[in-house]
């Protein structure tokens, strides 16, 4: 099941947190896009499992596992890299055009996830992300990113560390113990939309490809920045 997910809602509840909070202690928990899907398709009993997330203020596509033989062949399609995972991305400034690859760690030194070279760094987790303009809008741009691993907060990083961070960025908008780089966007969240998803169906092996539009509020600021560069 492919959902088209609005940002503000959470993908999945993390096991960790079960375990902190635990089974009946849930229901007073903000539901999650799982707990949501059962009751939609009028199946409460379903069992569904997100084999990825995206974050929670991030919108756009998602897989989800009706069965147990269907969540391990996405698994390992996500562990190969074989699926096709594109986001949109509103940043402050331009960034390059490039492959960008570094070793993600839990702190860079300031209580903020972050990057190392440091390939040896105990639970550092290795990231690439390839990154296309799109479209230059003055000072800021229409960004492409192509995953070819897909890590927690990857694209928000590697954008960040780059120095052109996602409009609405509050997090991974400023260099290491240093202030907020400015934004004037106006954005009330981070800028960034998983528009497509390319995998192979666990059963048949089809080559399936998905692809939609971001929402209203990346859409309206997007129009927004192109009136300011014809204005200008």
């Amino acid at each position: 099941m492919v959902v088209n997910k609005p940002a503000g809602l959470t993908t999945m509840r993390h096991a960790q947190e079960v375990a902190e909070f635990g089974w009946r202690a849930r229901r007073y928990l903000p539901k999650t896009l799982a707990d949501y899907l059962p009751e939609m398709l009028g199946r409460p009993d379903l069992p569904l499992r997100a084999v990825h997330r995206i974050d929670r203020d991030t919108s756009g596509l998602v897989v989800f596992a009706r069965t147990p033989p269907a969540a391990e062949h996405l698994i390992r399609q996500f562990r190969r890299h074989s699926v096709d995972r594109r986001y949109l991305a509103l940043t402050r400034g331009v960034p390059s055009v490039a492959r960008i690859e570094s070793v993600l760690v839990r702190d860079r030194g300031d209580g903020r996830r972050g990057s190392t070279q440091d390939v040896h760094v105990p639970g550092g987790q290795r990231a690439i992300t390839h990154v296309q303009i799109r479209e230059v809008l003055g000072n800021f741009a229409l960004v492409e990113c192509r995953l070819e691993t897909g890590r927690t907060h990857q694209v928000r990083i590697h954008l960040g560390e780059s120095g052109t961070p996602l409009c609405g960025e509050r997090v991974y908008d400023r260099p290491i113990h240093g202030s907020p780089l400015p934004d004037d966007s106006g954005a009330a969240r981070p800028m960034l939309h998983a528009t497509r998803l390319g995998l192979d169906h666990p059963e048949t092996g089809e080559r399936m490809t998905w692809e939609v539009p971001p929402p209203a509020d990346f859409a309206t600021l997007l129009h927004s920045l192109k009136n300011s560069v014809r204005e200008s």
